[in-house]
């Protein structure tokens, strides 16, 4: 497995070899840096010779050092998943993500390295505190750049790793969630509202359907839009990095649209702010090619409002355990709970 010990600065240099121009990395000083629990995030702030030849840092993103963390990914095909992102679609989307110097995966051995470029001082959001609303337009707009290039474009099947919403797989996340879900709540009855529980009681209860309907077109989506997988660079505009592509998945776009705003915001900012994205999201499609029907957009959008209820559970459970990933895991399932209530998404279940 790739570790912090490996990037030497022999390594380094043979790995950015084409960014640096024959200069050598003479000395690597790393630092954890990010929020993730499926993966390990290292800044490396880098010297060469001659000096200054090439990036003064880069992000290193490799295996967890967490056993239970890798293995969920390996379960999931996470690291397989986000360096194909970038080897094989990245370059066909207009979506904004760092620079990438190299990506490597050992599929067999649930092994991988990205090497990205440094964006600081994009500073990363965070999911607990929620998000000012110019903040969550940015992410909006970004979407719709995601979204647009591809939208409806049947190639995107012939993509194995990326087409995972197929027949052959629809027991795959209901049998999962079915799985954890006594465990979750045994972990945190404590702190779920009841009303919360109640609701996902009733979705887990109404799974099979609500996996069986699959709306369309579909389009490449990012899967774990929110706050954590975002850095907002300040300037004369508000713009937006999209990190973390380890869920990205051939999907429904609306999907990420309403796992965005349902826990971008507590819950009464998102009342107050969540149609006027939605349109926000629409207009931008539209100005990218693709008309979406209004009725149609905010029937999706109630639907998919169950996303990130789904994820907390699973994901909750399936990672390395922490007192901020308890923290954000709560916070994601009060807030998409509320969301689907508010939307009266349980009508839509069966």
């Amino acid at each position: 497995m790739a570790t912090e010990a490996d990037l030497t600065p022999a390594l380094l240099t043979e790995l950015l070899a084409h960014h640096i121009g024959g200069a050598a990395v003479t000395a690597v000083q790393a630092e954890t840096v990010g929020t993730g629990q499926m993966a390990t995030c290292l800044r490396l702030r880098l010297d060469y010779d001659p000096p200054g030849a090439g990036p003064a840092s880069v992000i290193a993103k490799l295996p967890s050092v967490d056993p239970d963390s890798r293995a969920a990914a390996a379960t999931a095909r996470c690291y397989e998943i986000e360096v194909n992102f970038y080897r094989e679609l990245h370059a066909d989307l207009n979506v904004r993500t760092p620079a990438v110097f190299h990506a490597e995966v050992d599929v067999a051995e649930t092994d991988f390295l990205l090497l990205m470029a440094d964006v600081a001082p994009a500073r990363q959001g965070d999911q607990l505190a929620g998000c000012h609303p110019d903040e969550a337009a940015a992410a909006v707009r970004e979407l719709a750049n995601l979204h647009a290039p591809r939208w409806g474009h049947s190639r995107l099947e012939e993509l194995e790793w990326l087409h995972r919403n197929t027949e052959e797989n629809k027991d795959f996340v209901p049998t999962v969630v079915r799985m954890l879900y006594p465990g979750f709540l045994e972990r945190y009855a404590d702190r779920l509202a009841p009303e919360t529980q109640a609701v996902a009681d009733r979705l887990v209860a109404h799974l099979d359907a609500y996996f069986s309907v699959r709306t369309g077109p579909w389009t490449v989506t990012h899967g774990d839009f929110r706050l954590d997988n975002l850095l907002f660079e300040e300037g004369e505009d508000i713009s937006v990095y999209v990190v973390d592509w380890q869920t990205s998945v051939l999907g429904a776009g609306v999907s990420d649209l309403s796992y965005f705003l349902g826990s971008a915001f507590p819950v009464e900012q998102r009342r107050q702010h969540e149609q006027d994205l939605v349109r926000l999201y629409q207009g931008h499609m539209a100005a990218a090619g693709v008309d979406l029907d209004r009725d149609d957009l905010w029937h999706q959008y109630r639907r998919y409002s169950f996303g990130g209820l789904i994820m907390a559970i699973v994901a909750s459970m399936m990672v390395q355990r922490t007192s901020r990933g308890d923290d954000m895991f709560m916070t994601m399932a009060e807030r998409h709970g509320r969301h689907a209530i508010d939307l009266e998404a349980a009508t839509l279940l069966s």
